[in-house]
């Protein structure tokens, strides 16, 4: 009975539980982010490939 009273008081579990879900709010975030920047990155490439070609066109 004492084991079962310590491991329900032990807050080793709450404190994993804690870490995993900042790690993922973190791994969210980061992945979020390097879309943008792909994404920005890949806009600003269209818009330089597109001033190039108008600019050998003309």
């Amino acid at each position: 009975m004492q084991r079962l009273k310590t491991f329900l008081a032990a807050e080793d579990g709450a404190v994993t539980v804690d870490f995993t879900v900042l790690t993922a709010v973190i791994v969210v975030v980061a992945v979020a982010v390097g879309v943008l920047i792909i994404a920005g990155a890949s806009d600003a490439a269209t818009s330089i490939a597109q001033s190039i070609i108008d600019y050998l066109h003309s």
